[in-house]
């Protein structure tokens, strides 16, 4: 138990301790992936808008959806439903796309020998969280601009967005050790990431859904089992229906509890697979 321990502790301790390297290559990370490009990194902006400009195009003038009704009862704008769902999963799906293809990425590196590989999903990771950072403020912007100023509350976007982060890079450290022996995996999850969206829910109420169900009760927790989810309604309980994380005790428990388990197996994999890394690359 000990030795088992220590090799997972080893991980986190490495990171730490290279804290600083890992900082100056994610902003090296988030500026070079446009070098070149004539308007840089203003594409990394461009993209996340764009969708959330089509989604409202979609529902809001094409299907007439005109709001849509959140924890509490309460509803709001479709648009601002479909932003504060949407800005975190963005987030998660550029950052495990990140991370998972960090070892192919940055393979020049895996090849030396005295280099950390351990700190390469979290610099993906962290270059992916500098966007996520703007659109926070641009949703924040939009709700004020539309007349709903979120309350205290608001303050709990930092602990969703930690914990989405520590899901996010958990997830990273077995996907980036097992897609270097298996190329599929990266398809696979591009597939997952297309089906996720509409299956998180992100894009459709679930309380209003799960009310036409025979068992609403039953899909809920369905739902609720997708740890993602919770950082969802965690986002739209911040800035709408002002619902503190600690009035959830259960579901938080679970999701700490689930990064937990998929972060050990992570980094349990990472160590046994490390060193082949060099030799498949």
């Amino acid at each position: 138990m000990i030795r088992l321990l220590k090799r997972i502790a080893s991980i986190p301790v490495e990171l730490y301790r290279s804290r600083v390297l890992i900082l100056r290559l994610s902003i090296n990370d988030f500026k070079t992936r446009f070098a070149g490009s004539f308007f840089g990194i203003f594409w990394a902006f461009v993209q996340p808008v764009v969708t959330i400009m089509v989604f409202w195009f979609v529902f809001e003038r094409g299907l007439r959806v005109g709001g849509a009704q959140v924890a509490g009862g309460i509803e709001v704008p479709f648009v601002l439903f479909l932003v504060s769902g949407i800005v975190p999963w963005f987030f998660f799906s550029e950052a495990l796309n990140g991370g998972t293809s960090a070892m192919i990425n940055y393979s020049y590196l895996v090849k030396k020998v005295v280099f950390q590989v351990s700190i390469l999903p979290i610099v993906k990771v962290t270059a992916a969280l500098y966007v996520h950072v703007f659109f926070i403020g641009f949703a924040l912007v939009l709700f004020m601009l539309m007349g709903y100023f979120p309350g205290l509350y608001v303050l709990q976007v930092m602990y969703y967005s930690a914990g989405l982060f520590l899901l996010v890079l958990a997830f990273s450290y077995l996907t980036c050790s097992v897609v270097i022996f298996f190329k599929d995996l990266k398809e696979i999850i591009n597939i997952v990431l297309q089906v996720g969206i509409w299956m998180t829910p992100i894009l459709w109420p679930l309380e209003e859904m799960a009310a036409r169900t025979a068992n609403p009760s039953f899909w809920i927790f369905i739902f609720n089992l997708n740890p993602v989810y919770y950082v969802v309604s965690g986002y739209r309980n911040s800035l709408i229906s002002q619902i503190g994380f600690w009035e959830r005790p259960a579901l938080s428990l679970y999701f700490w509890g689930f990064v937990a388990v998929v972060g050990i197996i992570g980094m349990l994999t990472f160590k046994r697979l490390r060193v082949h890394f060099a030799d498949v690359l």
